[in-house]
Protein backbone atom coordinates (compact mmCIF):
# COMPACT_ATOMS: atom_id res chain seq x y z
CA UNK A 1 0.00 0.00 0.00
CA UNK A 2 1.21 3.21 -0.70
CA UNK A 3 1.78 6.27 1.60
CA UNK A 4 -1.40 8.20 0.96
CA UNK A 5 -3.44 5.04 1.15
CA UNK A 6 -1.86 3.65 4.29
CA UNK A 7 -2.64 7.26 5.48
CA UNK A 8 -6.45 7.02 4.41
CA UNK A 9 -6.94 4.09 6.14
CA UNK A 10 -5.34 5.03 9.34
CA UNK A 11 -7.82 8.02 8.92
CA UNK A 12 -10.31 5.35 8.33
CA UNK A 13 -9.06 3.51 11.20
CA UNK A 14 -9.34 6.03 14.02
CA UNK A 15 -12.50 7.47 12.98
CA UNK A 16 -14.57 4.16 13.26
CA UNK A 17 -12.52 2.53 16.47
CA UNK A 18 -15.08 3.78 18.81
CA UNK A 19 -18.55 2.93 16.87
CA UNK A 20 -17.05 -0.47 15.56
CA UNK A 21 -16.36 -1.20 19.40
CA UNK A 22 -19.33 0.36 20.16
CA UNK A 23 -21.78 -1.87 17.58
CA UNK A 24 -19.25 -5.25 18.88
CA UNK A 25 -20.07 -4.95 22.67
CA UNK A 26 -23.89 -4.49 21.96
CA UNK A 27 -23.25 -7.95 19.75
CA UNK A 28 -21.37 -9.80 22.44
CA UNK A 29 -21.97 -8.09 25.54
CA UNK A 30 -18.20 -8.41 26.40
CA UNK A 31 -15.64 -5.29 26.15
CA UNK A 32 -12.85 -7.55 25.74
CA UNK A 33 -14.31 -9.81 22.82
CA UNK A 34 -15.94 -6.19 21.17
CA UNK A 35 -12.45 -4.80 20.98
CA UNK A 36 -11.30 -8.39 19.51
CA UNK A 37 -13.90 -8.17 17.14
CA UNK A 38 -13.70 -4.47 15.97
CA UNK A 39 -9.93 -5.43 15.54
CA UNK A 40 -10.56 -8.10 13.66
CA UNK A 41 -12.94 -5.92 11.57
CA UNK A 42 -10.09 -3.29 10.36
CA UNK A 43 -7.70 -6.33 9.74
CA UNK A 44 -10.07 -7.13 7.45
CA UNK A 45 -10.33 -4.16 5.94
CA UNK A 46 -6.99 -3.28 5.70
CA UNK A 47 -6.49 -6.49 3.70
CA UNK A 48 -9.30 -5.35 1.17
CA UNK A 49 -8.64 -1.83 1.47
CA UNK A 50 -8.64 -1.53 -2.01
CA UNK A 51 -12.44 -2.80 -2.50
CA UNK A 52 -13.30 -0.86 0.68
CA UNK A 53 -11.74 2.37 -0.04
CA UNK A 54 -13.55 2.04 -3.66
CA UNK A 55 -16.91 1.28 -2.37
CA UNK A 56 -20.03 3.11 -2.63
CA UNK A 57 -20.35 2.89 1.38
CA UNK A 58 -17.62 1.92 3.08
CA UNK A 59 -19.39 2.30 6.60
CA UNK A 60 -21.88 -0.41 5.00
CA UNK A 61 -18.97 -2.66 4.00
CA UNK A 62 -16.99 -2.84 7.02
CA UNK A 63 -20.52 -3.63 9.17
CA UNK A 64 -20.45 -6.50 7.14
CA UNK A 65 -17.42 -7.36 7.48
CA UNK A 66 -17.80 -6.83 11.50
CA UNK A 67 -21.20 -9.32 11.23
CA UNK A 68 -19.18 -11.73 9.10
CA UNK A 69 -16.54 -11.77 11.47
CA UNK A 70 -19.37 -11.82 14.74
CA UNK A 71 -20.80 -14.78 13.03
CA UNK A 72 -17.47 -16.40 12.24
CA UNK A 73 -16.94 -16.98 16.15
CA UNK A 74 -20.02 -19.15 16.29
CA UNK A 75 -18.92 -21.47 13.48
CA UNK A 76 -15.56 -21.67 14.93
CA UNK A 77 -16.92 -23.51 18.29
CA UNK A 78 -20.29 -22.58 19.75
CA UNK A 79 -20.01 -20.30 22.59
CA UNK A 80 -22.55 -19.99 24.85
CA UNK A 81 -23.67 -16.51 25.33
CA UNK A 82 -23.33 -15.18 29.15
CA UNK A 83 -24.10 -11.38 29.63
CA UNK A 84 -23.17 -9.63 32.51
CA UNK A 85 -25.98 -8.27 34.67
CA UNK A 86 -24.69 -4.66 34.42
CA UNK A 87 -22.71 -2.50 31.36
CA UNK A 88 -19.40 -1.81 32.54
CA UNK A 89 -18.49 1.60 32.47
CA UNK A 90 -15.03 2.84 31.41
CA UNK A 91 -12.77 5.72 32.96
CA UNK A 92 -15.01 7.88 36.07
CA UNK A 93 -18.08 6.92 36.99
CA UNK A 94 -20.67 9.26 35.76
CA UNK A 95 -23.92 9.35 37.64
CA UNK A 96 -26.47 10.69 35.54
CA UNK A 97 -29.70 9.48 34.32
CA UNK A 98 -28.30 9.41 31.31
CA UNK A 99 -26.04 6.53 31.87
CA UNK A 100 -28.60 5.04 34.03
CA UNK A 101 -30.64 4.53 30.56
CA UNK A 102 -28.41 3.47 28.63
CA UNK A 103 -27.47 0.40 31.19
CA UNK A 104 -31.00 -0.82 31.33
CA UNK A 105 -31.77 -0.16 27.34
CA UNK A 106 -28.29 -2.73 27.16
CA UNK A 107 -29.61 -4.62 29.72
CA UNK A 108 -32.78 -5.55 28.04
CA UNK A 109 -30.83 -5.98 24.22
CA UNK A 110 -28.89 -8.36 25.37
CA UNK A 111 -32.08 -10.47 25.81
CA UNK A 112 -33.01 -10.48 22.07
CA UNK A 113 -31.84 -13.04 20.00
CA UNK A 114 -28.76 -12.07 18.05
CA UNK A 115 -30.46 -11.07 14.59
CA UNK A 116 -33.06 -8.99 16.39
CA UNK A 117 -30.17 -6.94 18.41
CA UNK A 118 -28.29 -6.78 14.79
CA UNK A 119 -31.06 -5.38 13.14
CA UNK A 120 -31.99 -2.83 16.35
CA UNK A 121 -28.24 -1.69 16.73
CA UNK A 122 -27.72 -0.78 13.18
CA UNK A 123 -31.18 0.83 12.39
CA UNK A 124 -31.58 3.04 15.54
CA UNK A 125 -27.73 3.03 16.99
CA UNK A 126 -26.11 3.19 13.52
CA UNK A 127 -28.92 5.15 11.59
CA UNK A 128 -28.64 2.97 8.85
CA UNK A 129 -31.99 2.57 6.21
CA UNK A 130 -33.90 -0.75 6.20
CA UNK A 131 -31.93 -1.21 2.98
CA UNK A 132 -28.60 -0.65 4.31
CA UNK A 133 -29.38 -2.74 7.63
CA UNK A 134 -30.63 -5.73 5.13
CA UNK A 135 -27.15 -5.05 2.99
CA UNK A 136 -25.36 -5.29 5.76
CA UNK A 137 -27.06 -8.57 7.31
CA UNK A 138 -27.83 -9.93 4.18
CA UNK A 139 -31.30 -10.60 3.92
CA UNK A 140 -34.12 -8.65 2.78
CA UNK A 141 -35.50 -5.60 4.07
CA UNK A 142 -38.84 -7.30 4.58
CA UNK A 143 -36.77 -9.53 7.02
CA UNK A 144 -35.19 -6.31 8.68
CA UNK A 145 -38.71 -5.10 9.10
CA UNK A 146 -40.17 -8.41 10.35
CA UNK A 147 -37.41 -9.03 13.21
CA UNK A 148 -37.06 -4.89 13.95
CA UNK A 149 -40.84 -5.16 14.56
CA UNK A 150 -40.48 -8.17 16.61
CA UNK A 151 -37.14 -6.46 18.65
CA UNK A 152 -38.89 -3.84 19.41
CA UNK A 153 -42.51 -5.76 21.25
CA UNK A 154 -40.13 -7.62 22.82
CA UNK A 155 -37.99 -4.71 24.21
CA UNK A 156 -41.72 -3.16 25.09
CA UNK A 157 -42.52 -6.22 27.18
CA UNK A 158 -39.27 -6.72 28.85
CA UNK A 159 -38.83 -6.14 32.63
CA UNK A 160 -36.01 -3.85 32.23
CA UNK A 161 -37.59 -1.08 30.94
CA UNK A 162 -41.19 -1.34 32.39
CA UNK A 163 -41.77 1.25 35.26
CA UNK A 164 -41.54 -0.97 38.21
CA UNK A 165 -39.17 -3.77 36.74
CA UNK A 166 -35.60 -4.95 37.75
CA UNK A 167 -32.92 -2.40 37.54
Amino acid sequence: MKDAEEERFREFMASRWPMLVRLAYGLTGDRGLAEDLAQTTLAKVYASWGKVSRASDPDAYTYRILFNANNERFRRKRVAEHFADAVPEQGAPDLSAAVEQRTVLMTALTELPPRQRAAVLLRYFEDLSEAQTAAVLGCSVGTIKSQTADALARLRRSPHLTDGGSR
